[in-house]
This record gives C-alpha cells, structure tokens and sequence, in this order.
C-alpha cells in the first residue's frame, strides 16, 4: 500500500494530468472515492499547496460540467435501449 501522503500526491498528479474525475481516479487506483476525495482535499492541502490547488481546478471543472455528462449517459443509455429493441 502506498504511504498515505505519498498517495495523496500521486493521486494529486494523477488527476491534473488526466483531468480525472475522482472516481476514474479511485477505480484507477483501486482505492474507494472516499479516499481518494479526502487525500486530495484535505491532506494534499497541508502537503503540497501548489498541487493541491491544481487539483482543486479540475474537480470544480468536473463538477460544474457533472450535468451535462450525465446527460450525455442518459441519453446513450435510451439510444442503445431503442436500438435493441429494432
């Protein structure tokens, strides 16, 4: 297991270089969201300030843009269902 703020960090570069949302970064890391959310938010804080500001711009991207990606899953979702039933 990684050493916890190595793994606050690790995660931390993992999300701004892919622009990842928290979860793809959990599945990713085979670590639940729970922790993931808390390494980048509160222990990145204390440990790498410049990072953890990075990292806070792209989980407020992803957020503010959460609407319109699940809009786009629904609407997948309805395509594939009509699709099937051809």
């Amino acid at each position: 297991m990684i050493e916890t703020a190595s793994r606050a960090e690790t995660l931390g570069r993992y999300i701004v270089k892919n622009r990842s949302t928290v979860r793809a970064a959990a599945k990713a890391f085979g670590i639940s969201k729970s922790t993931v959310h808390t390494d980048v938010t509160v222990k990145l804080k204390y440990l790498n300030g410049e990072l953890w500001r990075e990292v806070r711009q792209v989980l407020d991207e992803n957020k503010a843009q959460r609407h319109i990606r699940g809009g786009q899953a629904t609407r997948e979702k309805y395509r594939k269902k009509k699709g099937a039933e051809k």
